[in-house]
């Protein structure tokens, strides 16, 4: 007898104890992101960067606004894009050093491109460039420069 009422009241226990799973909130699960950009996407944002380098270094803002994401285009302001442009050499040409997917804050993934001078040997990135997918440019992140 002691067994059994031993037995009931962990039961009852355990059931006095639960708790009840109230909130929980199930996340969508993120879309998977290929490992690298296929030849003929680095391409399409390779073009609309240097479009947009161009733009920049002969101030056509109309340019720079068609390159533009419609996300962006309220924020950058003159001296926004005054920054940009001083954050790298405008006149030395660009190349691609690397490619791939930059990670947002809430968690979504956008291509991206890493660029350095042409010609240097140092593998030094100079400026990031973040794409939508359809090529129209998010962000531009010039490298900070080692005083």
């Amino acid at each position: 007898m002691k067994t059994i009422f031993l037995g009931l009241t962990l039961l009852a226990a355990q059931l006095m104890f639960a708790q009840k799973v109230t909130g929980v909130k199930v996340e969508k699960a993120q879309k998977e992101v290929p490992a690298q950009l296929s030849k003929e996407k680095i391409n399409l944002y390779n073009d609309n960067f240097l479009k947009f380098v161009e733009a920049l270094k002969s101030s056509d803002r109309p340019a720079i606004d068609a390159l533009l994401s419609e996300k962006v285009k309220e924020i950058v302001t003159d001296d926004v894009l005054k920054k940009v442009k001083e954050g790298f050499d405008v006149n030395k040409k660009l190349e691609i050093l690397k490619t791939g997917y930059h990670k947002l804050m809430d968690g979504s993934s956008l291509p991206s491109i890493n660029y350095k001078y042409a010609g240097e040997s140092s593998s030094k990135e100079v400026i990031m460039a973040v794409f939508e997918e359809d090529g129209k440019i998010l962000g531009v992140m010039p490298a900070k420069k080692d005083k």
